[in-house]
């Protein structure tokens, strides 16, 4: 098992340019302005709480200050994606691995590896919700005990489409609380306003046979009512579960089941799009 001791390194924070830093504000000014109304309250509440700086990228030892005070974690640099071992015991420990770095300003619409940006103004903010910040550290734990029976993917995908890209079922509407989506200007208006993609009602079990992209939009969105659901994806029999899920076929993200709980079915125009114009551009 890797230490994740290893893996963890010191921000510099000084060594951060003043372009480094010119892209922070960019970033952070676009998706201050497009989120109120389309994320989920307690991520505002979280970034007025630890006051997630507008001038440029934050220093981890300052906001840990009041992340700890908080509900006790913390942020660690990380000099990019670390082992999953190293990931999970590091999450256990309410510690949550950021990447050190920030994109280029010609990468502000699209990144394949996780920034600063996406890690610090995408996750953290949840962390100081006291439900989510539990989840985070029971999602952690689970990820150890699954570790070695071959079924890891399989909980990745749980945290794909919870974390990284899920929906929130409000009063007012829905909203977004995953960070790939909040760090996101376009996904994050995607994600509500496009008619393309399905939006269903999370189920653990169907989120753990399908598929997600990588590389472009999500064809499918996963919907909560409140954070507390979390904690029944990681129920008694998740390592069941995921051990059923890897002998059972996928689902592709487009899928459509009989038994989801549909709140919008898309009509997939996006991305059938996109595949149409490969196919052609491949011709």
């Amino acid at each position: 098992m890797a230490d994740p001791r290893d893996f963890v390194i010191d921000q510099n924070w000084q060594g951060y340019s003043a372009a480094e830093h010119a892209v922070w504000r960019t970033l952070y000014r676009r998706q201050a302005a497009l989120l109120p109304g389309r994320v989920v309250p307690a991520f505002l509440e979280g970034m007025e709480r630890l006051s997630v700086a507008a001038d440029g990228i934050p220093d981890f030892r300052r906001l840990n200050e009041t992340l700890r005070s908080i509900t006790g974690w913390e942020v660690v640099a990380v000099p990019g994606l670390i082992p999953d071992d190293a990931f999970f015991r590091l999450l256990a420990d309410r510690k949550f691995p950021s990447g050190n770095f920030i994109r280029k300003p010609d990468e502000l619409d699209y990144l394949e590896e996780p920034d600063v940006f996406h890690d610090v103004f995408g996750h953290v903010p949840l962390l100081t919700n006291p439900v989510f910040a539990d989840f985070m550290q029971a999602y952690g734990e689970a990820g150890l005990k699954a570790e070695g029976g071959g079924v890891l993917s399989r909980l990745a995908r749980l945290y794909w489409y919870t974390v990284e890209f899920g929906l929130f079922q409000t009063a007012d509407g829905i909203r977004i609380y995953g960070a790939g989506i909040v760090s996101s200007r376009s996904e994050t208006v995607f994600a509500l306003e496009s008619n393309s993609p399905n939006r269903i009602r999370l189920d653990r079990d169907r989120v753990l046979r399908t598929n997600y992209r990588i590389d472009d939009f999500q064809e499918t969105y996963f919907v909560i009512d409140r954070f507390e659901d979390l904690f029944e994806t990681l129920g008694h029999d998740l390592e069941v579960a995921l051990r059923r899920a890897a002998r059972l076929s996928d689902y592709t993200p487009s899928d459509v089941l009989a038994s989801d709980d549909v709140l919008f079915r898309g009509s997939g125009a996006y991305a059938a799009g996109k595949r149409a114009a490969a196919k052609e551009a491949a011709a």
